[in-house]
């Protein structure tokens, strides 16, 4: 999951905070994690569609409800943070169209990597034989974890406190979404909607210069570091239960077959 720290605005002086691993650009990796998936599935008396990951019209429903309003808030963030910054903005000439398909590609498939090993079989399994809410947690807890060594902060405390807080509340918000939808597509259209105007439009990961370059030689901090560090910990919770009343909603309103 990718959040914002910087390279070139340098947000809080976290250059390497998005350093993410190689196995998550790696189809053999995914196909090996859905295959991990249905012999888990199986032994639990389950079929893989128990996640959620058949495609249909109201997967992609979901995976819409949860995209475009993460690419909403996303988009508020980093003009916001610009803003306070004073930084300066430049779109990248040289990036072109297949560039842009082919950089949120590997966007995309870093997301089903993380969805995939942490909301997918496990997490249904980890609901149903320690509970929902101990399930989510697990969840949240390993997530957290598991970024301090994408992020490459192991061993920084206080990077460490950041890293666990953001991606563990966020690794929260993603897996009550699959708990409460009992689909993959939701947390997915969130995580990716984040992952893709974080990386592919602003640059701030680890692929480089993407569609808009930043450069500033401010800082934020005092109150403004932490009302960004709280916008990002209560706004992606927040939308995610909105977007679990709208789909609700959407499910008693409207027949299955409709979506």
């Amino acid at each position: 999951m990718a959040y914002s720290s910087s390279l070139r605005l340098r947000l809080m002086n976290n250059q390497d905070y998005l350093i993410l691993s190689n196995q998550n650009s790696n189809m053999l990796a995914i196909f090996i994690l859905l295959l991990i998936s249905w012999v888990t599935l199986r032994l639990g008396g389950e079929k893989l569609n128990s996640i959620g990951l058949v495609p249909n019209r109201r997967r992609g429903f979901e995976f819409a409800v949860g995209f475009l309003p993460s690419i909403f808030i996303a988009l508020i963030y980093y003009v916001i943070i610009i803003i306070a910054l004073k930084a300066e903005v430049r779109v990248n000439d040289s990036y072109s169209i297949p560039e842009f398909l082919k950089s949120s590609w590997w966007t995309l498939r870093s997301v089903l990597y993380e969805e995939l090993l942490f909301r997918g079989a496990l997490l249904f399994l980890a609901m149903r034989y320690f509970g929902v809410l101990r399930g989510l947690f697990l969840s949240a807890v390993v997530f957290g974890i598991y970024h301090w060594f994408s992020y490459n902060v192991f061993g920084n405390i206080f990077r460490m406190i950041h890293t666990f807080l953001i991606t563990g509340i966020g690794g929260f918000a993603f897996a009550f979404a699959f708990a409460k939808i009992k689909s993959l597509y939701l947390p997915i259209g969130l995580h990716f909607g984040w992952n893709l105007i974080t990386i592919n439009i602003f640059s701030q990961g680890p692929l480089g210069d993407q569609l808009l370059i930043s450069s500033t030689d401010n800082t934020l901090g005092g109150w403004w570091s932490l009302v960004f560090f709280i916008y990002q910990i209560a706004l992606l919770p927040l939308i995610t239960i909105l977007c679990i009343k709208i789909l609700q909603k959407k499910q008693i309103l409207m027949p299955q077959k409709f979506l």
